[in-house]
């Protein structure tokens, strides 16, 4: 849906989520209003704890989690402990099956970091649930009897997804996971009376068989809608950097990584992330496209979402150690002042290289990848493009001892003013 082809009004929740392109698909504009513009209304979003963390890629349905409940709603936020241990259909292959005890480890992980997203208290408190609590104490002949019979086979084979797996091959497990995603709605509409799901748009068959089946068992109404996967102009996978995933645990993708992702989106992208993922009001963001789009050197854009959700999933201390070595280590900043963890993490991302010793200075840019050669690292200090800790090096033959050595242990290397590198002293 274009700008030219959305509703004028600005006022209400559904018309802002439609300016902003993150209703893609819905079981009825009409009622998905009536639900989120008339009152609160309990929804809920599933996450399956797939690895120990969440990534970006689940960034949107968490963001959208806070913004429905900040508008008044309700939210259940369910971590699939049954559903992690099945899997969901792929294009290309089976997702792989995780030991019970592992996933167990994984559900709490998850549930810890989804809590600083939302509020657990006040009339419209969230909770968090998970489906294994209904699902673990079903029997086959129960799930076969009460669930299973109200899937007609022939509309679960014409769902893309597995019609493209049939050839292949795919499992009956795999198969059968829209039957216990559709058995989670059900159980949260009966159980707390939920009325709304939505998550991403490669669900949209599992939650529409979910709404198709409340229908069924005679309850209801209950609606849906999905948000938009999330791509790069480039072509290349959202929440993919050079160096892998980006996850929201600051123990697997660091404060400073995290920033740096957003901080480089492409201008093709920057003003659709804003609108996804920023609160600020459409007014304020429409002046950051057009400021932007007269100083997109400046990359505005970029800095005030980095910054945004940065604080949303890190904090304001991580955001500002980020911000700060983004300026420190191209010499606008005193490195100093970074903690070591946000310094390190900083070189990682640059490239950091660990030594037993010290060489000279000529040796430190040749080791460090900066240059390809001695001779080329003695031309860089003689033209004045050398810095070591953003010091400039004008002699040749300079050299460092230990006591340049940041929180005793790191060398900030950079070769004119965009690139740098790192060195950590072993021992």
């Amino acid at each position: 849906m274009t700008d030219s082809n959305l509703p004028q009004g600005r006022d209400s929740l559904t018309e802002d989520l439609l300016w902003r392109g993150l209703i893609q698909d819905s079981t009825g504009l009409d009622e998905l209003r009536e639900l989120l513009d008339g009152g609160s209304t309990t929804f809920y979003v599933g996450f399956d704890p797939t690895a120990p963390s969440l990534h970006i890629g689940n960034l949107m349905q968490v963001v959208m989690a806070r913004r429905l409940q900040q508008a008044g709603h309700r939210p259940l936020l369910l971590v699939g402990g049954a559903t992690g241990q099945i899997g969901d259909p792929k294009e290309s292959a089976e997702r792989t099956l995780n030991p019970p005890e592992v996933i167990a480890g994984w559900v709490e992980r998850i549930r810890e970091q989804l809590s600083p997203f939302v509020t657990y208290s006040g009339e419209n408190a969230a909770q968090l649930v998970n489906n294994l609590d209904w699902t673990g104490e079903m029997s086959v002949v129960e799930f076969l009897r009460d669930v299973g019979k109200h899937f007609p086979v022939n509309k679960m084979l014409a769902r893309e997804v597995v019609k493209a797996r049939l050839e292949t091959g795919i499992s009956y497990t795999e198969f059968s996971y829209q039957l216990l995603q559709a058995n989670d709605y059900f159980e949260l509409h009966r159980r707390h009376g939920c009325r709304l799901q939505y998550g991403g748009s490669d669900q949209w068959g599992n939650i529409t068989a979910g709404v198709d089946y409340i229908r069924r068992r005679g309850a209801g109404p209950v609606e849906a809608f999905t948000t938009p996967l999330v791509t790069k102009a480039d072509g290349t996978k959202f929440g993919k950097s050079e160096t892998g995933t980006i996850w929201l645990d600051p123990q697997m993708t660091s404060p400073y990584a995290f920033y740096q992702f957003w901080v480089n989106a492409d201008d093709r992208d920057v003003s659709r992330y804003l609108r996804y993922f920023s609160f600020r009001s459409r007014e304020e963001l429409e002046e950051l496209e057009k400021a932007t789009a007269e100083r997109p050197q400046a990359r505005l854009a970029q800095r005030a979402l980095a910054e945004e959700l940065t604080t949303l999933v890190h904090g304001e201390r991580e955001t500002a150690q980020a911000v700060a070595a983004s300026q420190a280590l191209f010499g606008r900043g005193s490195l100093d002042e970074l903690a070591p963890e946000t310094l390190r993490a900083a070189l990682t991302e640059a490239g950091l290289v660990h030594l037993d010793e010290l060489p000279d200075v000529a040796g430190l840019l040749k080791e460090s990848g900066l240059v390809p050669s001695m001779k080329e690292a003695r031309r860089v200090i003689a033209e004045g493009g050398a810095y070591v800790n953003n010091t400039r090096i004008s002699e040749v033959d300079a050299t460092v001892s230990t006591d340049d050595l940041l929180h005793g242990r790191y060398l900030v290397l950079r070769r004119g003013k965009r690139s740098f590198a790192g060195v950590e002293l072993r021992g």
